[in-house]
């Protein structure tokens, strides 16, 4: 059996409670996900399988959203770090967002659901890039969710327009696991990975398997990205509780476990912790 890493970060834990703010994407037909969740819903299970930090990921185009992860923060020593929401296309209301967060060390960096948006290059507007371009000369960085091609290849824009932007792809960039797409995802990470600034994080797979699903089925997508971006490049998430549609965080946990369990103790460090650590600025070393 592999040695337990000094570290364990996730990299990508959600909260919500519906009944206090607003989340406009979950509706009731995504079923077990239209509930609160809290960070004692998570406690037990984080514990159980060895996460020993966690940095928490917006869910809301909202400040309240935030607000709120960073009181959790305050609440909970494990918690090291938010990615929080401002208005990219919105440089002005966002450079003052930018300047009273300022005052919270928690936050490390900012996302907005831009794979919810009709445009899949919404994120190359001119207002988006001044914004971003804020968000890089603060050391901040940008976490990206990419649901199909059109998206990646924005980011590969993107990262060329601001290459002082320390970028990471969320969830591999989400390939259809169940339906074993591969071309266009494979491409895609290739040219991503071409960018140094450019990261990935090893989450959300299961909820792009098929039920069933098991490790292996994500051999090849882990390989190919570690063959592109390198274990340095690499971070872990669990995606809770958007993991709870097809698996349970303990479950999902140990199989990613699993999944990099062949590789050296280096390189497992650097999934487990070192590289969220450098990217995110946590301050685990």
């Amino acid at each position: 059996m592999a040695p337990t890493p000094a570290h364990c970060v996730d990299t990508h834990q959600h909260l919500w409670v519906l009944s206090e703010r607003s989340y406009d994407w979950i509706v009731p037909e995504y079923g077990i996900l239209n509930a609160d969740y809290r960070p004692e819903d998570v406690e037990a299970d984080r514990v159980s399988a060895g996460v020993t930090d966690t940095v928490l990921v917006q869910a809301a185009d909202t400040y309240d959203d935030t607000y709120y992860m960073l009181s959790v923060m305050r609440q909970n020593p494990h918690v090291k770090g938010v990615v929080g929401w401002v208005p990219f296309n919105k440089p002005s209301e966002a450079r003052e967002a930018l300047d009273l967060f300022a005052h919270h060390s928690g936050v490390k960096g900012y996302r907005n659901l831009t794979h919810n948006y009709d445009d899949p290059r919404w994120i190359l507007q001119p207002s988006c890039i001044e914004t971003l371009k804020d968000v890089a000369s603060r050391g901040l960085s940008l976490d990206m969710v990419s649901v199909m091609s059109e998206h990646s290849r924005a980011v590969v824009e993107l990262a060329d327009a601001i290459p002082e932007l320390k970028i990471v792809i969320d969830h591999m960039a989400k390939p259809n696991i169940a339906e074993k797409q591969w071309d266009d995802w494979a491409d895609d990470m290739a040219e991503l990975a071409k960018r140094p600034h450019v990261y990935v994080k090893h989450s959300g797979l299961n909820t792009a398997s098929g039920a069933g699903w098991t490790a292996a089925d994500w051999k090849p997508y882990l390989e190919h990205c570690l063959e592109h971006f390198g274990s340095s490049r690499m971070m872990m998430g669990s995606d809770w509780p958007v993991s709870l549609l097809n698996g349970d965080f303990v479950g999902v946990w140990s199989a990613q476990m699993e999944s990099i369990e062949h590789l050296s103790e280096s390189e497992r460090d650097d999934i487990c912790f070192k590289t969220a650590d450098s990217f995110y600025q946590l301050g685990l070393a």
